[in-house]
């Protein structure tokens, strides 16, 4: 509370106290848009205060700003103010831009599902509001506002195409808010739908109870591979053709407010280059205009390209070297990705063959749809004819993706599971044929046993133990030690030898070493005894008598 009024987040929470339900999510929802709104008016409004030149005043700029906040989420934007006189579409979205109105929509649906109490400690909850009303509210709120910023944006330079302005303003503000609720109700597993509990039910059960869960994982491990090797694809580039990259970098603008816009840009559009390096590495590669497409067996002659720092590192035209093939490396580790965490998942639940095969191709399958909705979020139009395709082919880069996930993913899958699981299928096998082998050798040499008198240098020694030195006149006796207590050491072949001839070497040595001993403790007793018997049969010999004293009185 200040001398002017109650601060914001005190109302805010005062709101969704006294009204929960619809109503606070509505309220959530004007919120969050604001909040992406004022984002992006600072961060132009900065850019065109340090402009040394500014083109228009501040309207043109909070035009700009608001043209930016949808082209956030997705909507095409049209350019009026080109050369030629004619409108040109630009529907390239930075992806990361997209993070802040989905998180903004995502954590107000939150807040307006699960509101908190401020009071004492003894004050009651609140009940539990619909997540059906609030779900409805946040997304409501969000789009009125999102109307009259599209409404307020048709007037400048950048102005929006409603059908896509609609679609997507629409698509974010009811995912991202049911997104939110589910997750402050605890994100529960269910009960789903109806409509898509019926879809579900036309599936085999195995399918949606067994394999789907394990298989989405895998998919979803298998993209973050994709996309962490696209990521190094451009990388490489970048560094590979650092000298240009420079150069269009320092072409563009040479006040350092305009070179704080374009690195602000390029970090922007990273999402954006890491999926373009998936699909180059891929196969299909990118397309960069009008017939021009590069990829990494060749890329063809196209349109000169705009002079920017990214596109700096796309390869000269001509056929693909060794270097260019080697981006082949990220899908293959990609789909062992894949066929590691199915095998991994599958050994657990006792999988066959054929259900990691099964998992392995429904994981390629949604690996390939993840890739194709990534690649057409990736890109866009940046023109009319010459650029109206930038970027990877949706239709293209999934099938790309499902083969070689399925064409790799399955025979490494394969190959994994055995080697995991070869002991349990080898040792019985191993052992059997082991014994076999010592029942041949024992039935071929029966007569194999060696007196100690010609017992050569690889037979079983016998244990010569002395008796301790107590024991005087007994001498040392020696003891033979048994065959069948000491190792045999003349080369018997034992079922377990194939497996640790360490462990066996050191399991003899100490089935020795006790053997030796308990016989050296026998001995010890066993002179003993001798040497009570001795004592005893030697004759006693009588001690002198001292003489007596008379008795009687002194003389």
């Amino acid at each position: 509370m200040t001398g002017r009024g109650v601060s914001l987040p005190l109302l805010l929470t005062r709101v969704r106290e006294r009204s929960p339900g619809p109503a606070a999510g509505v309220f959530g929802g004007v919120v969050a848009a604001g909040l992406g709104l004022g984002v992006f008016a600072v961060l132009v409004v900065v850019m065109w205060i340090s402009s040394p030149y500014p083109d228009s005043g501040p309207s043109g700029a909070l035009h700009t700003a608001a043209a930016l906040w949808l082209l956030a989420h997705g909507a095409e934007l049209v350019r009026t103010d080109t050369l030629s006189g004619v409108p040109a579409p630009m529907g390239v979205t930075p992806l990361l831009l997209m993070a802040l109105p989905v998180w903004l929509v995502h954590r107000a649906a939150r807040d307006a599902a699960d509101p908190e109490t401020d009071g004492a400690q003894g004050a009651e909850a609140p009940p539990q509001v619909p997540a059906s009303g609030v779900w409805a509210g946040v997304a409501l709120g969000y789009l009125l506002v999102g109307t009259a910023a599209a409404a307020y944006a048709s007037g400048g330079e950048l102005r929006p195409s409603w059908v896509s302005c609609g679609a997507h303003l629409v698509l974010v503000a009811v995912a991202a808010a049911g997104a939110g609720v589910w997750s402050a109700r605890g994100r529960p597993r269910g009960p789903l739908p109806q409509a898509l509990r019926k879809s579900l039910d036309v599936l085999p059960q195995v399918l949606v109870r067994e394999v789907l869960p394990v298989a989405a994982r895998a998919a979803a491990a298998g993209v973050l591979a994709l996309a962490a090797g696209g990521a190094l694809v451009v990388a490489a580039g970048l560094v590979w053709h650092g000298e240009a990259v420079r150069e269009s970098f320092e072409q563009l603008t040479a006040a350092w407010s305009g070179r704080v816009a374009v690195l602000l840009l390029c970090l922007a559009l990273v999402p954006n280059a890491t999926i373009w390096g998936a699909a180059y590495a891929l196969g299909p590669g990118v397309v960069l205009g009008a017939g021009h497409t590069v990829g990494p067996l060749g890329s063809a002659s196209g349109p000169l390209l705009p002079a920017f720092p990214l596109l700096a590192a796309v390869p000269a035209p001509g056929v693909g070297s060794p270097l260019t093939w080697s981006a082949g490396a990220v899908p293959v580790v990609a789909a062992v990705t894949v066929a590691w965490f199915v095998v991994v998942a599958g050994e657990a639940a006792g999988w066959s063959r054929g259900r990691v095969v099964y998992a392995v191709g429904v994981a390629a399958v949604l690996c390939g749809a993840a890739l194709a909705v990534l690649a057409v979020a990736a890109g866009g139009a940046l023109g009319g004819t010459a650029l109206a395709a930038f970027g990877p082919v949706g239709r293209q880069v999934g099938p790309a993706a499902v083969a070689w996930i399925a064409g790799v993913g399955v025979p490494v899958a394969l190959v994994v599971r055995w080697w995991r699981g070869r002991e349990s299928a080898v040792r019985p096998r191993m052992t059997a044929w082991a014994a076999s082998v010592a029942a041949r050798r024992k039935r071929s040499a029966p007569d194999s046993a060696v007196t100690p008198a010609s017992a050569p240098a690889s037979a079983p020694v016998s244990a010569s133990v002395s008796a301790p030195a107590s024991a005087p006149g007994s001498g040392s006796v020696p003891v033979s030690v048994p065959d069948s207590e000491l190792a045999d050491t003349s080369g018997a072949f034992e079922p377990y030898d194939v497996f640790d001839e360490a462990s066996r070497a050191s399991r003899w040595a100490l089935l020795r070493e006790e053997v030796l001993l308990r016989d050296e403790a026998l001995l010890r007793d066993e002179a003993l005894l001798k040497d009570e018997a001795r004592l005893k049969e030697e004759p006693t010999q009588p001690q002198p008598r001292s003489p007596e004293r008379p008795v009687g009185p002194e003389s």
